[in-house]
């Protein structure tokens, strides 16, 4: 060994006089190589950073083999090689070397090469120093940036994973979230099992990935050897380090999941308002051992996790339960109807106990025959709001609607009493309805609308047409404004045809015009199957497909084509004194009726005589007055005409003066009228007449 003093070789000039201390103030041992000679000569702070006794040296550099392993001795000659060959002027590196009691330590080293005047490369000095605590603080301040880069991920998956529970409205949605491979899986888990707590049993409700369900495991005891039991028992987490741990805490589960390679697991409780709902399990297969601030972050995910499952808990609940009443509210079932084919579809698009007040009805009135075909009052409508008090007024409104029709009421007058009836409800809501009374043996229609869309007919080729309707307020609202005089709109459904009847929701869409979603469910008909059932279940689809918020309530009525000749066929409506609107409508409806059971010949004295009846009873009676029109089987076909007061007075027939106006109604009534007659009705009368309108086949 030659140390620095007794060098032959002569430092640079430059070197500085006295460099030994200055070196061990820092700790630093210094090195001078002749490249020539081959000599590394070291001092003997360098002696010491090399773990080295002078008697242990011998000035080369192969010597230092004993303390520098052979792969870093190969790395540190090539990096003074390369340092070389390039024309560097210095190098530097860290490096490991092996003490005498066989430990490894960093070393960094940083050298000057010395050149000639042509450049060759004579001599490189340099230094030396002991750079374990340097890198260990390093090593330390990295191994702390990994954990915080770690930590950093594991509360990123946790934020997502809270941030995607949080839209997680049903507990299939919340397992869809956990077996989301942006989810759980960035904490390293290789399968995931998770259970809920139902009777003192824990039922597996998602197990993965494919294959990795144990038998038996379904549905277990809460008082059973396996790790989700225990949890749910205990209500605190389990943490597996090893597979041994495993084998040994739960043989009974182990053999099963051997070939998942697991290395690790975690079961958590779920818990929700101090009581277990539920528990769930994640299983590694590169991991062993869990940090505090692991088991932390885990722990916290589960409560985050309990919270989801049990808003979702809630929701299903509050939906089994909000859909159990409005079904309730609406019909059982829809009666069969003479003459039509009929269909109705109903889709909740609210979530929660967000459910709306759509319905639909149908119902049976009396004077339909069974050959003929039926007389049906169609109710479509919609209450405000959606919640289940909306579903609560829908279910009494459509129960007095339907008490109304049942009754006999005129079409407006079965809408303003149902107005009225809400109006004094103890409620605030008001409603949309349409109510069409069909007299399926004629084809006529008689429509009044309550604040709600139009009504639609397609034919049978297949086109759609909307068709306006004049219409008062909403139910509730014209009762407290006093606008009960609903119009009265008269149709004629042909055979064929379908009248169809639905709630805005089928109709409105986000940012588009109510026209606009008209004409689109205009051409949705069009283009739709014939078959009336067929139909309903594409516009509910689409409905469906579209999405929304808002509940669609739908009715298709389709009248048949009738083999048979139309007879048996009765009209009726109420026609209140002062109101000339309700007259009109009362012409209508005759004229439509008589066109539509073929004896159009007569049409214009039918309306002529019967408006002259209906003119003397508002006149005479000081009260309102009701026509009927029907159809009479047996020898001849004829038409009846009823006009029914609440006076007693029989009505006489007396001589008009020449320049009288008056006296000539029942003149004109006996001319054109094949007969006629008054019967006493109760506290009234009924003046009635009958016209000849073809022989029976």
């Amino acid at each position: 060994m030659v140390d620095r003093g007794a060098s032959a070789l002569s430092l640079p000039d430059d070197w500085p006089a006295h460099p030994d201390p200055i070196l061990a103030l820092n700790r630093m041992g210094s090195f001078d190589w002749d490249l020539d000679t081959g000599l590394f000569h070291m001092d003997a702070q360098a002696h010491e950073v090399f773990d080295l006794r002078p008697d242990e040296y011998d000035g080369y550099p192969t010597s230092l083999a004993i303390r520098v392993p052979t792969a870093e001795g190969h790395r540190l000659d090539a990096l003074v090689s390369q340092a070389i060959k390039d024309g560097s002027e210095n190098y530097g590196t860290y490096f490991r070397l092996r003490c005498r009691d066989g430990a490894l330590r960093w070393t960094h080293t940083q050298g000057y090469i010395r050149r000639d005047e042509t450049g060759r490369p004579r001599r490189i000095v340099g230094i030396v120093r002991d750079a374990t605590q340097e890198l260990g603080e390093l090593e330390s301040r990295r191994e702390q940036a990994a954990q915080d880069e770690a930590r950093r991920r594991q509360t990123n998956v946790v934020q997502l994973t809270t941030a995607a529970l949080a839209h997680a409205r049903t507990v299939d949605d919340v397992i869809d979230v956990l077996k989301d491979t942006h989810g759980l899986t960035h904490l390293g888990a290789a399968s995931l099992v998770f259970g809920l707590v139902e009777a003192g049993r824990i039922r597996l409700i998602a197990e993965g990935p494919e294959g990795s369900f144990v038998p038996g495991t379904r549905v277990t005891r809460i008082d059973e050897p396996y790790p989700m039991s225990e949890v749910v028992r205990t209500l605190s987490p389990r943490f597996i380090e090893t597979p041994e741990e495993f084998a040994e805490r739960y043989p009974v589960l182990w053999p099963h999941i051997t070939d998942l390679d697991i290395t690790a697991a975690a079961y958590l409780p779920l818990i929700a308002e101090a009581r277990p709902i539920g528990a769930m399990g994640l299983l590694y297969n590169d991991r062993h051992g869990f940090s505090s601030e692991d088991r932390n972050v885990l722990i916290a995910l589960g409560s985050s996790i309990a919270q989801s499952l049990q808003r979702a808990m809630f929701y299903e609940q509050e939906k089994d339960l909000a859909t159990g009443l409005q079904q309730a509210m609406l019909p059982r079932s829809i009666p069969s109807v003479p003459g039509a084919d009929v269909a109705v579809r109903y889709r909740s698009g609210s979530l929660g106990r967000d459910i709306g007040g759509d319905w639909y009805d149908l119902i049976p009135l009396p004077g339909g025959t069974p050959s003929g075909g039926g007389r049906v009052g169609a109710v479509i409508g919609d209450v405000q709001g959606h919640d289940t008090h909306a579903a609560a007024v829908m279910g009494q409104l459509r129960i007095v609607l339907r008490a109304y029709a049942a009754e006999g009421h005129t079409p407006a007058a079965v809408m303003a009493r149902a107005s009225v009836f809400l109006h004094e409800l103890d409620t605030d809501r008001f409603a949309t309805c349409l109510y069409a009374e069909a007299d399926l043996a004629t084809g006529v229609v008689q429509v009044v609308r309550a604040g709600h869309i139009d009504p639609l007919i397609r034919r049978p080729d297949g086109s759609c047409r909307r068709i306006p309707v004049a219409g008062g307020l909403p139910l509730g609202l014209s009762a407290e404004f006093g606008a009960l005089d609903y119009p009265v709109a008269t149709l004629e459904l042909d055979p064929g045809h379908t009248l169809l009847l639905c709630t805005d929701g089928l109709v409105e869409q986000p940012g588009a015009d109510l026209d606009d979603g008209m004409r689109t469910l205009v051409a949705l008909i069009e283009t739709g199957p014939h078959d009336v059932r067929d139909l309903a279940d594409r516009l509910i689809d689409v409905a469906a497909e579209r999405g929304g918020d808002d509940d669609v309530a739908l009715l298709l009525l389709r009248r048949r084509g009738l083999d048979a000749p139309r007879s048996g066929g009765r009209l009726q409506q109420h026609v209140a004194p002062g109101d000339p609107e309700a007259l009109i409508e009362a012409r209508h409806m005759i004229r439509a009726a008589v066109g539509a059971w073929g004896a159009r010949e007569r049409c214009d004295e039918v309306e002529l005589v019967a408006d002259e009846l209906i003119t003397n009873a508002l006149m005479h009676t000081e009260g309102s007055a009701i026509v009927t029109l029907r159809v009479l089987t047996g020898g001849d076909r004829r038409l009846r005409v009823e006009v029914e007061d609440a006076s007693s007075a029989l009505p006489r027939r007396r001589e008009a003066g020449e320049s009288g106006v008056s006296g000539r109604g029942l003149l004109l009534v006996d001319l054109l009228a094949d007969v006629w007659g008054v019967e006493a009705r109760g506290g009234g009368k009924c003046v009635w007449c009958e016209f000849v309108v073809g022989k029976r086949s």
